[in-house]
């Protein structure tokens, strides 16, 4: 299995078009998140697409996509009925 690393992947799209197509975009990569704030499990190469897709959507003077890695060694804590994110042994985009 190819290793992954947790991201965070968070987005601020002002145009409905661009934030639908935003949305659909990260949820493919997502174990989990909400609004505009996703947890991914990504390997190298899906990070590149990713980051090669949403440059497509984002109009860099109206919108902002951030995404960050987060540290493998720190503790995932959830609140509330959250459920902390887990890499699956696989995903299926479709």
């Amino acid at each position: 299995m190819k290793h992954r690393d947790l991201y965070l992947a968070a987005y601020d799209i002002a145009d409905g078009k661009r934030l639908r197509r935003a949305l659909f975009l990260v949820k493919g990569y997502a174990t989990g998140g909400q609004k505009s704030v996703f947890e991914c499990f990504l390997t190298e190469a899906e990070k590149r697409r990713l980051l090669v897709d949403m440059d497509e959507i984002v109009e860099d003077d109206e919108d902002r996509f951030a995404l960050i890695r987060l540290d493998p060694r720190a503790t995932v804590h959830t609140m509330g009925i959250a459920i902390a994110p887990d890499d699956p042994p696989f995903f299926y985009y479709g």
